[in-house]
C-alpha cells in the first residue's frame, strides 16, 4: 500500500503529533457527536477512519450497532481498513453526492459529516441525500467553517463554498429541528455573544 500523504485536508492521527491543533480539533468534533448518535451510523467522508475507536469505545458499544464509513478515495479506505478495523465497522467507497450510493447503503439512525459540504458544488443535493438516508427521527451532525458567503471565492483552494451562518441554517432548513453550535479550538458550545469562532457544528433532527 502506498503511504498516505499528510495534507491540510487529511488528518492521519497515527503520523501526527498528538498535540497538533488540527488533529485535536477534528477529534473534538467526533467526541462531541458521540453524545448525539446511536444505532446504525454513517460517517460521510470518513477519511482514514479514526472515528471508529472514538465511536466504538467500550462505553459506547451498546449505543452504536454499526458504523459505516464512506469516502471517495480508495487508497484512504484501504488505510482505514488496515488501521481501524472493528467487528462493527465497515468502509465503503463512494461519492457523497451520488444518490445511488444511499440506495445501496440503506437507512441510518445517525449520520455524521465533518468538513465535507464546503467541498461540494452540489451542496443542496448532498443534504437531500442525507435526509433520505435517515430513519424518521434520525440525527445528523454536520460541520463546516464560517465564510464570507456561498460560492464566494476563498483562500482555501479545496473549498467550493464557505457559508455564513444564515446560509448554512437555510441549507439545513428541511430538517425538523436544527441546533447550532460553534467551535473554537477543542471547545464546541452554544455560541457566546462577542466570542469569535471559526466553525459551525449543526445537530439536525429529522
Amino acid at each position: 500500500m502506498t503511504e498516505l500523504r499528510l495534507t491540510d485536508e487529511r488528518v492521519i492521527p497515527k503520523v501526527m503529533n498528538p498535540r497538533n491543533g488540527i488533529l485535536r480539533e477534528h477529534i473534538a468534533r467526533y467526541r462531541f457527536a458521540k453524545d448525539f448518535i446511536r444505532g446504525r451510523v454513517l460517517d460521510l467522508s470518513c477519511g482514514v477512519g479514526y472515528a471508529v475507536p472514538i465511536f466504538l469505545a467500550d462505553s459506547n458499544r451498546r449505543v452504536i450497532t454499526e458504523y459505516v464509513g464512506v469516502d471517495i478515495d480508495r487508497e484512504t479506505l484501504e488505510y482505514a481498513r488496515k488501521n481501524y478495523s472493528h467487528p462493527k465497522a465497515g468502509f465503503v467507497a463512494g461519492d457523497a453526492c451520488d444518490p445511488s450510493l444511499y440506495s445501496q447503503l440503506g437507512l441510518f439512525d445517525s449520520i455524521v459529516s465533518f468538513e465535507t459540504i464546503e467541498h461540494l458544488e452540489e451542496d443542496y443535493n448532498f443534504i437531500e441525500n442525507i435526509i433520505t438516508s435517515l430513519k424518521p427521527g434520525g440525527i445528523a451532525v454536520i460541520s463546516t467553517p464560517f465564510g464570507r458567503g456561498r460560492g464566494i471565492e476563498c483562500s482555501n483552494p479545496y473549498h467550493v463554498h464557505q457559508y455564513t451562518e444564515e446560509e448554512f441554517t437555510l441549507l439545513l432548513s428541511p430538517f425538523r429541528e436544527v441546533r447550532m453550535y460553534h467551535q473554537l479550538d477543542e471547545t464546541i458550545e452554544e455560541p457566546v455573544p462577542g466570542k469569535k469562532y471559526y466553525l459551525m457544528v449543526a445537530v439536525c433532527q429529522l
